[in-house]
């Protein structure tokens, strides 16, 4: 049998060592929390469903008869509001025509997007701890994944730009970035983001950017595109999604925007995928990206104050945390909980769920397997905060009982 799908499957950590395929990690955790009964801290979805008027628009949507394939582009009036909401945020002015592509969720446009643009011969340069679909849709293309280190320290995770400089070259085809990045929680600075800028000016490569999390930032933070840098418009595919901003991740409404002849790239390679999707969400997104500044911001007030609850409840508890600029999470050392039972952090993630009864997620689990940066964060792990404040309660309850132990 062809083998080329556990290429895949190795690239996000998924082979066992009896070469078995298991669940991913998300999976492998949601699910042990669940048997266990632990307060499930460790996948990033929401508990609570997203606006009302929004899904009020889409059931309305449905309901009058907007069930049929949309177009393969998506409608008009979301890459309308796209292309709106990249002018009245950021000042990027794109063609809603040409520039915009909607697709079924985020996921799917950073796989088209790499399938597209990159091939075996190609490197494709990721940030490391990276989102475990980066690594399958580079293993899917064929390219070489190559990693630069976030590294910890009294500012939180930062780029290592020695380190880019020495990884990017000729062969350098896509740099990806994630920012707000999630598992960490940093938001790229202005310097980090002109040193990216230059290694793909100086090596000719294009910028993905995934951008989920850009509304999700606290303490003044402030989420900057690479493609609103001089000279990167034209070198940079940025991707974003309803799914985070609104609390709606299962209707997989997600877009990129960007030059017209990457677009066209993804297009084609989309339009074999799911061709096209969520014909009622799309309507409702386009109010929604129009309409939602007051819904955004009520969720990214709220989320501060969980994440707040939950920094504070780490803390007690004697982790050493890494306090997020933005997204769902926060980064966890877990070394004084390590032992020769549970010696890193995903024995530790494992035996925290079913002996304590609270679920995360091992760091590591981002990390190509065997890299420096998973040995420099062996131990790390990370919980969410985008869980209702019971929950987060709970949980903390839980692992008090970790200090006294």
């Amino acid at each position: 049998m062809n083998e080329r799908w556990r290429d895949v499957a190795r690239a996000t950590g998924l082979v066992a060592a009896d070469g078995s395929v298991r669940p991913t990690i998300f999976a492998e955790m949601s699910a042990l929390a669940a048997r266990t009964g632990a307060a499930n801290l460790g996948q990033g979805f929401p508990d609570e469903d997203g606006p009302t008027w929004i899904r009020e628009l889409a059931a309305r949507a449905a309901l009058g008869g907007e069930n049929q394939y949309p177009p393969g582009r998506g409608i008009a009036a979301l890459r309308e509001a796209v292309a709106a909401h990249q002018a009245r945020h950021y000042g990027i002015e794109v063609d809603p025509e040409s520039e915009v592509l909607v697709t079924a969720g985020a996921t799917e446009a950073l796989t088209a997007v790499i399938l597209a643009l990159a091939g075996p011969g190609d490197e494709v340069l990721t940030l490391e701890p990276f989102y475990d679909s980066h690594a399958a849709a580079i293993a899917m293309s064929g390219a070489t994944h190559v990693t630069v280190p976030l590294v910890p320290g009294a500012s939180g995770f930062r780029l290592n730009t020695a380190a880019l400089d020495e990884a990017a070259g000729p062969r350098t085809r896509l740099i990806l970035i994630n920012t707000p990045h999630n598992p960490t929680g940093t938001v790229l600075t202005g310097d980090e983001l002109a040193a990216i800028a230059a290694a793909a000016q100086r090596t000719g490569a294009l910028v993905v950017t995934d951008e989920v999390y850009e509304h999700l930032t606290f303490d003044g933070a402030k989420h900057t595109p690479i493609a609103a840098l001089p000279g990167m418009r034209e070198r940079t595919v940025t991707i974003s999604s309803a799914g985070k901003t609104f609390s709606l991740t299962g209707w997989k409404i997600g877009w990129a925007s960007g030059p017209a002849e990457a677009i066209d790239a993804m297009l084609t390679i989309k339009q074999f995928l799911t061709f096209s999707g969520g014909a009622p969400f799309q309507p409702a997104i386009a109010r929604a990206l129009t309409d939602g500044d007051a819904d955004i911001a009520a969720l990214r007030d709220t989320l501060g104050t969980r994440r707040d609850l939950l920094l504070h409840g780490l803390a007690e508890a004697g982790f050493t945390t890494m306090r997020p600029d933005g997204t769902y999470f926060v980064c966890a050392d877990a070394s004084p909980f390590v032992t020769d039972e549970r010696p890193d952090g995903a024995a530790f993630a494992s035996w925290l769920t079913e002996h304590v009864g609270v679920a995360c997620i091992p760091l590591a689990a981002f990390c190509r397997e065997g890299s420096p940066t998973a040995a420099a964060l062996a131990n790390w792990v990370r919980f969410t905060f985008v869980k209702d404040e019971a929950t987060i309660r709970t949980a903390l309850e839980r692992l008090a009982a970790l200090k006294r132990s």
